[in-house]
């Protein structure tokens, strides 16, 4: 099969969509089938071929959000290039610059649409409005949405079971909905893979002692993703054990605010930011950890977790529909509620340590329900009935013809 992933975010370029395009590439390439790729050129405003013109990077302009660029909806210089590419399907991943080509190629060249929703956009509508016209902005991403994910896919795939109720609960929206959880390559954070030598090693790099036990965050730092929560808690659990250290590996548009709050709270000696790591070290670091944890409610699926699970560790997190799928509370890890909640949690890992081992075993059995093959293979059985579905509509549409035709004369 001919594939073409659209996607405004793709490595270098890290995030949670990042990687899961990542591993659908990879996924996709090891059973056999050609994948391209129409994404952003990050770097300037120009047009970037790579790996044989397989990859298109498209020029576009910052918006203001994160390190995002916005392409026009229709770069007339990649038309050709893909029109050669002879796709049998094409899947979205966004619903805004290339995800608009995306569209407008699939109707201009009778090609079926398949569309992944990766983000809940109304959880973010405030870095827009500021907290002002937060009510009718979130109609306007409803509409957007409703239009961008109903009205011009022929297959929409979720991730879990929160984006699936918003679309057929709050949105109403009457086409079938495929959940599809992003799965990872497991194999890439086993602990098998890696010798505690390095592991000490890249411990006395960061920080930390032979004998801390690390609680680990990984993610962008941002509002919506809560941190302030853990580093607030950790006053406490430090205070308990002292030799307990929190880990926030990540970069983004709170960072600063992050680091002068636990300066604000004397934990510098307790609160280790590593800054931005390459998708490629990231195993490494996951093996540092005793614990996972995240305060965030605004994931739609949460793939760090999945991650973190596949290194053997358990995770620690917000009592949050995005994760049901993944965590059993006391069996791969724990949930919590609050503040007060997150702090009982971890001094309970660490005071117990043979809970935290029957969590750690449990959580890595877990990692390989959301294996890459897995994966794959739901999104290539969605692929098949988009592309099943085209050829009934184009069958009945001759058919129509014929009829009409019969009448006219």
């Amino acid at each position: 099969m001919r594939i073409g992933i659209f996607t405004d975010t793709y490595p270098p370029y890290i995030n949670g969509v990042s990687t899961s395009i990542a591993m659908l590439e990879k996924g996709l390439i090891e059973q056999g089938h050609q994948v391209f790729i129409v994404t952003v050129n990050p770097d300037n405003l120009a047009y970037k071929y790579e790996d044989e013109e397989r990859i298109i990077r498209i020029p576009g302009i910052p918006i203001g959000i994160y390190d995002y660029r916005l392409t026009g909806i229709y770069p007339l210089r990649a038309i050709n290039k893909i029109k050669k590419w002879n796709l049998d399907v094409i899947h979205s991943h966004t619903e805004f610059g290339v995800g608009t080509f995306a569209r407008i190629i699939a109707k201009q060249f009778d090609i079926p649409l398949v569309h992944t929703y990766h983000t809940m956009y109304e959880d973010y509508v405030y870095y827009i409005t500021k907290g002002y016209f937060d009510r009718s902005s979130k109609k306007i991403v409803e509409y957007l949405t409703k239009f961008y994910c109903d009205k011009t896919a022929k297959e929409l795939i979720v991730p879990s079971k929160k984006t699936y109720d918003l679309f057929k609960k709050k949105y109403m929206i009457e086409k079938d909905v495929h959940i599809v959880p992003t799965g990872i390559d497991t194999r890439r954070f086993e602990k098998e893979n890696f010798k505690k030598e390095e592991i000490d090693k890249l411990k006395k790099e960061i920080g930390l002692n032979k004998n801390d036990f690390v609680i680990l965050y990984v993610g962008r730092l941002a509002k919506e993703k809560n941190i302030e929560l853990l580093i607030k808690g950790h006053v406490e659990i430090s205070k308990k054990h002292k030799n307990s250290k929190l880990v926030i590996i990540g970069s983004g548009p709170d960072y600063d605010h992050y680091v002068k709050l636990v300066y604000d709270l004397k934990l510098e000696k307790n609160v280790i930011f590593t800054g931005a790591i390459p998708w490629e070290n990231i195993p490494e670091y996951y093996q540092i950890a005793d614990v996972f944890v995240t305060a965030s409610n605004t994931e739609t699926q949460g793939l760090t977790l999945i991650e973190a699970m596949s290194a053997s560790i358990p995770v620690v997190c917000l009592d949050d529909e995005s994760f049901e799928d993944i965590l059993i509370n006391n069996v791969n890890g724990l949930l919590f509620n609050n503040e007060k909640g997150y702090i009982s949690d971890i001094i309970y890992l660490i005071e117990n340590e043979d809970a935290r081992l029957k969590m750690s075993n449990q959580a890595c059995i877990t990692s390989q329900m959301h294996s890459l093959k897995y994966f794959v293979d739901s999104i290539l059985k969605v692929y098949e009935l988009a592309i099943k579905n085209s050829k009934n509509r184009h069958l009945i549409d001759k058919l129509k013809d014929i009829v009409k035709g019969n009448k006219d004369e």
